[in-house]
């Protein structure tokens, strides 16, 4: 058995490899992570660098994308602002992948009422508007990074609990679960052993695709002015403060968005060759 599965993950992953724009979204995404994680190291400028009398001014020598209206270097804000987006996104997820694979898992295996009362408990969820739930939260305990990890993850694992459930549903049926059952072997090993890993694999696809979503949401309550606060910067918090001036310093809009939009772009090619590479009937073989 571990024979097959070995080579069912090495043809997975050559299969993953042979994708051209999955394998370049890797290497974009892995060497985005990699700066990141070094910005205070090797980015141009100190963060809180300020030249009052230089002001907007355009790529340079001294400043490769320029810098913004009070004298900030933009190449040093884009680094920085992209430990704050890529955390966003990533830690968002996992709390919404932790959250929906428990959920769906149990709400799948258990059925009857128990999963009918779960699920209307994510219906319900489902009809409470996202923006409503962002302000209310940040009346409540005020603006934090923390807060909208939670609030961000908290609605974005309905999907994936969704996603979980049906896989729970359909592996319920299976030979190996049922013959566990038969063995009496307990609910939460079956749970922990065979359904959760055996339903892994659209769950990895769907969270490669939940980052660049969370992400684009960052981006969006940043821009009305509900996610990141100054003096810290993320990307969308720069496309905000650039759309406001882009007819006069174009730069503090285009690259920004560029990146962002490259980013999201990378994930979303990851994403598919993943799901291509678990269920090689989506894709050429």
């Amino acid at each position: 058995m571990n024979t097959v599965e070995s080579s069912l993950s090495k043809k997975a992953f050559e299969r993953l490899v042979s994708n051209k724009l999955s394998l370049f979204g890797g290497i974009y995404i892995l060497l985005l992570i990699v700066l990141a994680i070094f910005t205070p190291l090797i980015a141009p400028y100190d963060y809180a660098y300020q030249d009052l009398n230089l002001g907007p001014s355009g790529p340079s020598a001294e400043h490769l994308l320029g810098t913004d209206t009070l004298g900030r270097d933009l190449l040093t804000r884009m680094m920085y602002g992209s430990r704050i987006s890529l955390m966003v996104g990533f830690l968002a997820t996992m709390v919404a992948l932790v959250i929906g694979v428990l959920w769906g898992t149990i709400a799948g295996f258990a059925g009857g009422r128990t999963d009918a009362i779960m699920m209307r408990i994510v219906d319900v969820l489902y009809g409470i508007p996202f923006i409503i739930l962002i302000i209310l939260l940040m009346v409540m305990f005020g603006r934090n990074l923390v807060l909208l990890f939670m609030a961000i993850g908290a609605v974005e694992w309905l999907t994936m609990s969704r996603i979980v459930r049906s896989q729970v549903m359909s592996l319920s049926q299976q030979e190996f679960v049922l013959s566990a059952e038969a063995m009496g072997v307990s609910k939460k090993d079956i749970i922990s052993r065979h359904l959760i890993p055996n339903a892994i694999g659209p769950v990895i696809v769907y969270a490669t695709l939940t980052v660049p979503q969370i992400m684009l949401l960052e981006a969006f309550l940043s821009f009305l002015g509900l996610g990141v606060q100054a003096p810290m910067s993320s990307w969308g918090l720069l496309i905000r403060d650039g759309a406001v001036s882009m007819e006069e310093y174009w730069w503090l809009l285009i690259f920004p968005s560029l990146a962002f939009s490259l980013t999201l772009f990378s994930l979303n090619f990851i994403g598919d060759g993943l799901r291509d590479a678990l269920d090689p009937r989506s894709g050429p073989n």
